[in-house]
């Protein structure tokens, strides 16, 4: 039964390298065939607990088999990973109470560790904690804020792995009428700090209109909820959009908005949302997501695609079953969250292959009919959801907390609270692909993925591929010269009707990327996580008008990312250039490095032995054409361990400097005399570490090329594969390089992902 599988070569690699079962060693005891069958029998099997019979249990079990195997449906990462197995933990998003003591804030470092632990992402809402430099009555002393108590989470968050799988992600936010929200904006001001958290402000209609009038709004006390001061609301909105013009964050949540649709009020009031924005939840709550793949719900005409409206009907169906099974088939790290998620039973069905989907229909992501499409697509899915979660209150009974919830003020009995949550997908999306991730547009319409033993697969978007086959331009050319960076809005050879329909999202208004995200918010009754692309040319206004447009739309939340925010490094300020910056860009606008030269397919160079306190040591030291220095190599004697890796860093920033024109004498200046433990002598002179020999055959090759023996080096790819897609416009967001197979990271959703390995990390 193998063969029923359609999972691509990639989607293979990911299922091994996160989702299959391993043994004790770590090997592979699993295959894809039967890690479907894990799943469908698991959660199929409450069917049992509701009366059904054994033929009718199988028959479901079959159905969730096909929708899974088929990917037309897909749920979250843990339950794939988990279901069936003795973790059982099968919820993807968590928000876990702060209170203002200490006892409250070590119990939710505690939940946390234990929620990673399991595979989980957890949310904070940390606006209850006293601001900074306020009394503590108890001891006399004074409270250290919020801030310093997210770096506690976050160096919480880092020694736990998750799952075996990924490090933790975290959601903070923090009240914009918070004492220390100015504080708040700023903490990940220096990239790399506090790491393992994204950041949000929770925004207030009050604030808001506050901002559109230029005026003063209150800052409260939590300990006490007394004024404790003033700001100018277009002060803190002019931050806020200056910090996410920078790097991206913090995002912003509009907090009265999702109260506004918050579906059980008499349960209290919503303060967070799990780590990509998507899920607003009470303390202690869970819930369990999956997405629909929109790009597997077409029929084909003679050469002419609509959706397959009745299908889609009957796999959203089957999706509300499975989700709501699974909250029955979990496991749950904690009691209280067990007593809370049942409680009002939320799920989350969402989609993923939206540009795909409008690709085959030959629609554009940035139309009117494209946002009317949304409407109408999410629409029926609502609605379609909405039924059958009436249906399973009839089989199974309504939610517990039905009872004063928005459900009972409209006499509607209903199985689960929630519904519906458009989520990120970029793992997901792959094993279920080739797709386009959630409602995104797609970043590249074709890219090189790495698949096994080092062997890449072109990877094209299914509907772009069909149109060019159908049309006669498709060629092999051409799309190596798409997965190598060039964007079809500039080659001849694709008709200017294509062009209109492929765009990717760098190519995209972000007017229309809010468009869409209002669009498709408007039937989602949790909210809806979506990256507001900008280019790098765009400004803080820009941000400040995307922020104001994404409230008048009524969007829940917004995240904006300025393509290259992330991946640039600053030199020195260009004070001409800048006189008409404002204040808070203006003392970090800069002249900007350019990205390192690209590396030849074959390079020339030395290698020179040198014998340290730790062995022997081969550096070898690569020239371009034009003969300069353009990367180093190091090799230990001894393989392995904590040596090798480290000269493995020191090899990769001296390459990176030589091929960015930093003078080879700084970079030996930098180097040179630095000490370690086992320092030798080679040739009548003192090596005092690996650093200083290298930085020493450095010297001596810049003075002396003479007596160098020439090798060859093989070629890096994936160096290359970075720089070409640093260079190209059509890889948006590129932040930084796989730690896994060294290809180009982008930013997505609250997430970072490698498109050649699956590699994500939020």
């Amino acid at each position: 039964m193998e063969e029923k599988l359609n999972f691509s070569p990639n989607a293979l690699v990911v299922l091994k390298k996160r989702y299959l079962k391993k043994n004790e060693k770590g090997e592979t005891i699993e295959t894809p065939f039967e890690l479907v069958e894990r799943v469908s029998s698991t959660v199929s099997a409450i069917e049992k607990k509701y009366g059904a019979t054994k033929e009718k249990t199988d028959e479901i079990k079959n159905k969730f088999f096909r929708m899974i195997a088929s990917l037309e449906f897909a749920p979250n990462s843990p339950t794939l990973m988990n279901a069936g197995k003795e973790l059982g933990q099968l919820s993807a998003c968590f928000v876990v109470p702060v209170e203002d003591s200490m006892e409250s804030i070590f119990d939710a470092i505690k939940a946390t560790a234990l929620i990673h632990k399991t595979g989980g992402g957890t949310g904070f809402s940390f606006s209850r904690l006293r601001y900074k430099n306020s009394v503590v009555r108890s001891t006399g002393g004074v409270a250290s804020g919020p801030v310093s108590f997210m770096k506690v989470f976050d160096a919480a968050t880092q020694a736990v792995k998750q799952g075996g799988t990924r490090r933790g992600a975290n959601m903070g936010i923090l009240r914009v009428d918070h004492p220390d929200v100015l504080e708040f904006v700023r903490c990940k001001e220096k990239e790399g700090d506090i790491s393992n958290f994204n950041i949000s402000i929770a925004l207030t209609d009050n604030f808001m209109e506050k901002v559109l009038k230029e005026q003063d709004y209150d800052l409260i006390d939590p300990h006490s909820n007394a004024i404790c001061g003033k700001i100018n609301a277009r002060q803190t909105f002019d931050l806020i959009a200056n910090h996410a013009y920078k790097n991206g964050e913090p995002g912003i949540i509009f907090i009265d908005r999702i109260n506004d649709e918050n579906p059980t009020p008499h349960l209290g009031a919503i303060e967070s949302t799990n780590p990509c924005g998507e899920q607003p939840l009470l303390p202690y709550e869970s819930c369990n997501l999956g997405s629909l793949n929109l790009s597997k719900f077409l029929r084909e005409t003679d050469g002419k695609f609509e959706i397959d409206w009745n299908r889609l009907k009957e796999v959203t169906y089957l999706a509300i079953r499975f989700l709501d099974n699974v909250i029955e088939a979990n496991k749950f790290p904690l009691p209280q969250i067990r007593e809370n998620t049942l409680r009002t039973r939320k799920i989350g069905l969402g989609v993923m292959g939206w540009a795909t989907l409008l690709g085959f229909l030959g629609i554009p992501y940035d139309s009117d009919e494209a946002i009317e499409l949304a409407r109408k697509l999410m629409k029926f899915i609502y609605d379609v959801a909405k039924e059958e979660s009436m249906v399973l209150a009839k089989e199974r009974g309504v939610f517990p907390s039905w009872k004063e919830s928005i459900w009972d003020k409209r006499n509607v009995r209903i199985r689960n609270a929630t519904l519906t949550t458009i989520a990120p997908t970029g793992t997901i999306s792959i094993i279920a692909g080739p797709t386009s991730s959630g409602i995104e547009p797609n970043f590249s319409l074709c890219y090189f993925r790495n698949v096994l033993e080092g062997e890449k697969l072109l990877e094209v978007d299914p509907a772009f591929e069909y149109v060019a086959e159908s049309q006669g331009f498709y060629s092999q050319e051409l799309m190596n010269k798409i997965a190598s960076g060039e964007s079809i809005q500039k080659m001849k050879e694709v008709p200017e009707h294509i062009k209109r329909v492929f765009k990717t999202a760098m190519e995209i208004s972000p007017l229309w990327h809010i468009k869409m995200q209002a669009a498709f918010q408007e039937f989602t009754d949790n909210a809806v996580s979506k990256t507001i692309n900008l280019p790098n040319s765009a400004t803080v206004e820009d941000v400040k008008e995307a922020y104001l447009l994404s409230y008048k739309l009524r969007c829940k939340g917004i995240t904006v990312y300025r393509d290259g925010s992330r991946s640039v490094q600053v030199l020195t300020v260009d004070k001409k250039k800048d006189e008409k910056a404002p204040a808070e860009v203006k003392e970090e606008k800069s002249s900007l490095i350019s990205y390192p030269k690209p590396r030849p397919e074959v390079i020339m160079g030395t290698t020179t032995k040198v014998t340290t306190g730790c062995g022997n040591l081969y550096i070898t030291i690569n020239q371009g054409q034009d003969g300069e220095f353009f990367e180093v190599f190091t090799q230990m004697g001894k393989a392995g361990g904590c040596a090798a890796s480290q000269l493995e860093a020191v090899g990769r920033l001296v390459s990176l400097a030589l091929r960015g024109g930093v003078d080879i004498k700084v970079i030996t200046e930098q180097l040179k005399g630095i000490r370690c433990p086992s320092p030798s002598w080679a040739n009548g002179k003192k090596i005092f570490s690996c650093a200083d020999a290298i930085a020493r055959v450095l010297e001596k090759r810049s003075m002396d090329q003479k007596e160098i023996v020439k090798v060859e080096v093989p070629v890096l790819e994936k160096n290359e594969a970075t720089v070409a897609a640093k260079k190209s416009n059509s890889f948006s967001n590129i932040v930084g390089v796989c730690p896994e197979c060294g290809f180009a990271l982008r930013h997505q959703e609250g997430c970072l992902l490698c498109d050649a390995c699956g590699y994500s990390k939020c």
